[in-house]
């Protein structure tokens, strides 16, 4: 018991990357390989970050040894140090360029057959797309058959030798091709989901500006401690979790809880780390290590939520689990047995079992998914949606629940003038010159919205004079030699303005969730201005078409309750959960998973990554969405057009149907096959043909969905409840 703890206590950990580790094979054949190592006690491997943590034991095996076991699969490995970023481009890979030549090659070949030119110089050219294309996936298949994994590989090799064998190099070099296409395809995907990860962790703070008693000095992150003071300058993004020591500010905490407009921040608020500091110096009192940062658990729930996810393959690759050892071992004992037991003609059982072979590595099976899947994307691309792969056209048509950040998916995402309300005899127009000029020297979301909408209405916008801003609560100027004031019911009230008047149509604005305005001058109110960040046209439609499919909706925010009441009320979801962080998102999702079902979350800041991650389908806004969201999320809206979600559901729904009728007539053909092949009814000519037949009909039929088209809908507009029309010319 003793030696066993000490040997324990011997153990290193080790941290790998390896890359071209793209599928659940990949990750079988190295577990397998490094768990064979002596010394080597346990291992953890991870497909979306490409890597391994493995657990050895110095004395019995060197880290050296574990990198070159791997290299023998043709893998590269190397000690993690930093996530890596995206492989280059594809004219830098070799397995790209070699199925670029192979397909170009093979090309070549059939049109030199179609212009009539001599068997042999078509074969040959076939023959060498066949050596361009087939050292990958041969190597794949070798490997595989070194460490007993038994992958569709294997007989797509001996399907292509005894293709090779019957002379029809066009068909073996073809196979290849598809085979490798797949493989390409399928690391291209993880490479793109490795993104998200690396994307977040590019706004993780590399330095503070430490103060110190001899001045300030530039800090590395591993060495701030907590109990620092760290100084933000104005257009800094925030290096740490903390409170507010000194100073004041306004800041953007959009990357941590989707809040839109910039939040007023003084001595004893919290900030995080990752937000941004928009106009004020302000002393930071670390609070927590790097670690425990808001913005290192968001990191933390990405990588941990896409670890949970289900890890979808090809059909085929999954099929082969089962198929292709069971097929390997029928066509050899089809080969040996009856002659070795029964005293056969050798030749004959030889023969047959090469029948089997080439008849079970199916054409149409290879094809039943990916090319559906090809022809779904090809044509959701022209419709303005990515799919980041396959599995995801697949899972959409099983969602349950459609979860739906609010500021900038079912909202614009931008602070707009809602209501002009005068009050004394100016008018519209008049009363949003005044406002308009005064904002103009405000660097404030409001402000910015005010003079916006100023500007579109043709407005001429006067210079003001003796300009001040109250941070929070509101501005002041003179214009014209009078002077006005601009701020919220608070700030109004102390510069001596009577209220009353405006009370009533006051608490009727706020009531709807808006942001309230109130204009002074000549010691009275002038007017109000009311800003919401309204709901995206299409939202109300959406919401209603999504809820008449059975799909329940849910809004998930992190606004305050009020404007997330008055925003879920307008759009018409089923539910809502207001003043969510990140990690509430996460566990809200699980919650409706459990709860309903397959969940699929529709959002587009950093703030929704996590939850994009969680859900069964993250769906990410592209447009304006962040980096972040746009490389997690499994779909793509790239014109930010919810409607867009119909056209996916549909999509979805016919794509998993064709799939299911080309597995059903592939597996039919293939069972009727090898039952032909087994009593000696079908020859090798015969069965290619049959093959060519059946995949025929799978492409045929996979095409299809490029057929499939975006419905023309009425949009139903959604009318807020102003007081007033926002015309200003009253």
């Amino acid at each position: 018991m003793v030696d066993e703890e000490v040997a324990e206590k011997k153990l290193n950990n080790i941290n790998i990357q390896i890359e071209g580790m793209d599928c659940v094979d990949d990750v079988e054949l190295v577990n397998k390989r490094l768990l064979s190592l002596k010394g080597v006690k346990s291992v953890s491997l991870s497909l979306e970050k490409e890597g391994a943590e493995v657990t050895f034991n110095p004395i019995e095996v060197t880290y050296q040894d574990i990198l070159r076991s791997l290299a023998g699969l043709g893998m590269k490995a190397s000690i993690a140090k930093q996530a890596k970023g995206l492989r280059g481009g594809w004219w830098r890979e070799k397995q790209q360029l070699a199925l670029l030549g192979c397909g170009i090659i093979a090309l070549i070949g059939y049109v030199a057959m179609w212009l009539g030119f001599s068997s042999i110089a078509f074969n040959a050219i076939f023959g060498l797309a066949v050596l361009v294309g087939v050292f990958y996936p041969a190597r794949k298949a070798i490997m595989a058959l070194v460490n007993m994994v038994f992958t569709i590989h294997l007989l797509m090799l001996i399907g292509s030798i005894g293709a090779i064998l019957l002379g029809m190099w066009g068909e073996a070099a073809i196979l290849i091709f598809v085979y490798s296409l797949g493989d390409v395809l399928e690391s291209y995907a993880m490479d793109k989901a490795r993104g998200a990860i690396r994307s977040l962790k590019d706004l993780v703070p590399k330095d503070a500006l430490v103060v110190r008693e001899g001045g300030n000095v530039l800090t590395p992150m591993e060495e701030v401690r907590m109990g620092d003071v760290v100084l933000m300058r104005p257009g800094e993004r925030i290096s740490v979790d903390g409170i507010i020591f000194s100073g004041s500010t306004y800041v953007d905490q959009s990357a941590v809880t989707g809040e839109p407009v910039p939040v007023k921040k003084s001595v004893g608020d919290e900030v995080f780390a990752g937000t941004i500091n928009h106009s004020g110096s302000i002393e930071v009192k670390v609070e927590k290590a790097v670690s425990d940062m808001m913005l290192s658990r968001i990191i933390y729930s990405v990588e941990e939520a896409q670890s949970k996810k289900s890890s979808y393959q090809r059909f085929s690759d999954a099929f082969s689990q089962y198929y292709t050892p069971t097929m390997f071992i029928l066509g050899i004992g089809v080969a040996i047995l009856p002659p070795l037991l029964l005293g056969s003609d050798w030749q004959t059982y030889i023969y047959r079992g090469l029948v089997v072979f080439v008849v079970s590595c199916s054409c149409g099976l290879a094809l039943s998914v990916p090319v559906a899947i090809v022809a779904a994307m090809a044509n959701s691309a022209k419709h303005g949606v990515v799919f980041k792969g396959g599995a995801y056209i697949e899972a959409v048509h099983k969602v349950k629940v459609m979860a739906f950040d609010k500021t900038g998916t079912l909202t614009v995402g931008r602070p707009e003038v809602t209501d002009i309300v005068p009050l004394s005899d100016v008018s519209g127009s008049t009363l949003m010159t005044i406002a308009g000029s005064v904002e103009s020297h405000s660097s404030h979301p409001i402000a910015e919205a005010i003079v916006r909408r100023s500007k579109e209405i043709g407005l001429v916008l006067q210079e003001p004079s003796a300009f001040e801003e109250t941070a929070g609560k509101g501005v002041g100027a003179e214009i014209d030699h009078m002077r006005y004031i601009l701020g919220n019911e608070r700030f109004i009230s102390e510069k001596g303005f009577d209220i009353a008047s405006a009370r009533k149509i006051l608490d009727v604005l706020e009531g709807q969730g808006k942001t309230v305005v109130l204009v002074g001058g000549n010691a009275s109110i002038l007017g109000m201005i009311a800003i919401a960040d309204g709901l995206r046209p299409e939202t109300k439609g959406v919401i209603s078409n999504l809820n008449a499919f059975g799909i329940r909706t849910v809004m998930l925010t992190g606004d305050n309750e009020r404007s997330a009441r008055t925003v879920a009320e307008q759009a018409g979801v089923d539910e809502y959960h207001a003043q969510l962080l990140p990690d509430d998102k996460v566990r809200m999702v699980e919650h409706l998973k459990q709860t309903y079902g397959a969940v699929a979350m529709v959002g587009d800041g950093i703030n929704d990554a996590p939850a994009l991650a969680a859900s069964d389908v993250g769906i990410a806004m592209g447009a304006a969405g962040t980096d972040v969201a746009v490389e997690t999320g499994d779909i793509v809206l790239m014109a930010d057009d919810l409607s867009k979600l119909e056209f996916v559901r549909e999509l979805s729904r016919r794509t998993v149907r064709i799939i299911h009728q080309n597995i059903a007539v592939s597996l039919v053909n293939i069972a009727f096959m090898v039952l032909a092949a087994l009593i000696g009814l079908l020859g090798l000519v015969s069965g290619l043909l049959l093959n060519e037949a059946s995949a025929l009909i799978v492409i045929a039929n996979a095409l299809r969905l490029l057929s499939i088209k975006v419905e023309e809908r009425n949009v139903i507009i959604p009318i807020p409840g102003s007081i007033s029309a926002p015309e200003v010319g009253k």
